[in-house]
């Protein structure tokens, strides 16, 4: 393990928890803008990672705030905003539901869009298997669970 020091001398120690960090958020960035750029070229013209990422923490059947909130981690009131947003771009729709919440749905071109999304992933599987066989990309995939499962097991304690 290497240490650098600061321009005031405070310790900065490299990790390769540090460099997965960095790797997995650049990845994650790259592959969001591929798919909001490929589904732009589809023509979902109001599609941004951001709106890729909100959409994502949706199940496909029914939604509820409370839910996405606690999931997420987010107030009530954040998702609140970010499902008025999404209701009028289209692709999402709240109608009335159990009590007071209400259900929130995809709508046919919500539903459209995350087929679509599913589909260009698909394909930048067999892009990344062009370069990286199949294998080697379920191991990664498979070794960045083992990874995340204990991250999370350290967090619990």
């Amino acid at each position: 393990m290497s240490t650098r020091v600061t321009k005031k001398d405070i310790p900065m120690v490299e990790s390769q928890s540090l460099q997965l960090f960095f790797s997995a958020a650049e990845m994650n960035e790259q592959i969001s803008l591929y798919l909001s750029n490929a589904l732009k070229d589809r023509g979902y013209e109001s599609v941004t990672p951001c709106v890729l990422k909100s959409l994502s923490a949706l199940e496909c059947g029914i939604n509820y705030s409370s839910e996405i909130a606690r999931s997420l981690g987010i107030s009530r009131q954040v998702v609140a905003k970010k499902v008025k947003e999404l209701c009028s771009i289209g692709y999402l729709e709240q109608v009335d539901g159990k009590g007071k919440q209400k259900q929130i749905l995809f709508t046919e071109l919500g539903e459209r869009l995350m087929s679509d999304s599913r589909q260009l992933l698909a394909e930048l599987d067999e892009i990344l298997c062009e370069t990286i066989d199949r294998a080697t990309l379920e191991e990664t995939v498979e070794r960045l669970k083992r990874i995340q499962a204990v991250v999370l097991d350290i967090d619990k304690d």
